[in-house]
């Protein structure tokens, strides 16, 4: 008995098709998740494009790659779900079919060291799923073998076609797919392979000395510029208490006349007007 190929189907016609399938999966509450890439670059972010280049770092999937990227880029994966250990899909052939992927978790002392390499290197969460770490930092997690990513003998998968290939055109599909959906999501990886993001924040700082240096003259305040900004005149002082004087503040009086309130200076005392006074006559006789 000979396998018989099944007819050629255009690309738009199989998009309807599944689009059919999704609305009625939505229908039963399912909440339908396509991997949409924009451009024909699968990966964009750190995180992505590391999948992806982990993925093409394995001989064993090189034979099956190039279809699935094709898949990934036109559509074809019209569903994706990310758990942990586990990825479902739905994928738009001749058929619509079922994609289920297995990906153990990470072992716990493999973790571990992952977590202990890394201390004092990862404070930010943030900069962690952006990628924006050390290049040491990162590839130590992306490491072959021993990082976050999985190896062939921890993938196991299936596909509803009828493709003998262990490998098919539409689970190459799928995993292309999760490079994409991590540009979007990147901590579905930690989700996938079952290990918290957050241990690796919780030893930083570890060894870190605190700074010394003192802050620029930039973010120093002009202290004559004191008064105009507080409304406050500052006491001047000399020899030992200068700093502690320099710091104390005499406020200005407000003094209130006919409903309006006005800014005064303390009056001066009448001996200096008295002095006042007698300079004026002096230079008038003159």
């Amino acid at each position: 008995m000979f396998y018989e190929w099944k007819p050629y189907v255009s690309v738009a016609e199989r998009r309807r098709q599944a689009e059919k399938q999704m609305a009625k999966l939505k229908k039963k509450g399912h909440q339908v998740a396509p991997v949409v890439i924009d451009g024909r670059v699968i990966g964009k972010t750190f995180w992505g494009k590391s999948w992806c280049d982990n993925l093409e770092g394995y001989g064993d999937y090189e034979n099956r790659l190039p279809r699935g990227r094709t898949y990934a880029r036109n559509g074809s994966v019209v569903d994706l779900q990310i758990d942990k250990g586990s990825i479902a899909a739905w994928v738009s052939g001749s058929e619509l079919y079922k994609v289920e992927v297995k990906i153990a978790t990470v072992a716990k002392s493999r973790w571990n060291s992952l977590v202990q390499e890394c201390a004092g290197e990862i404070d930010s969460l943030i900069e962690l799923l952006q990628g924006r770490l050390s290049q040491a930092v990162m590839q130590r997690m992306c490491q072959q073998e021993s990082g976050l990513f999985p190896t062939p003998k921890e993938i196991s998968f299936e596909c509803s076609c009828p493709d003998w290939a262990s490998m098919c055109k539409h689970i190459a599909a799928v995993l292309y797919g999760v490079g994409a959906r991590l540009d979007e999501q990147p901590e579905l990886l930690f989700a996938l392979r079952a290990v918290n993001q957050q241990d690796l924040i919780a030893k930083a700082g570890k060894g870190l000395r605190s700074s010394t240096k003192k802050p620029k003259s930039a973010r120093l305040l002009d202290t004559d510029n004191l008064s105009d900004v507080f409304g406050i005149d500052l006491a001047e002082a000399t020899g030992p208490e200068r700093k502690e004087s320099s710091a104390k503040a005499v406020p200005r009086k407000r003094v209130a006349a006919k409903g309006k309130t006005t800014s005064a200076r303390p009056a001066r005392s009448k001996t200096l007007q008295a002095k006042t006074k007698a300079s004026t006559r002096s230079a008038r006789q003159r």
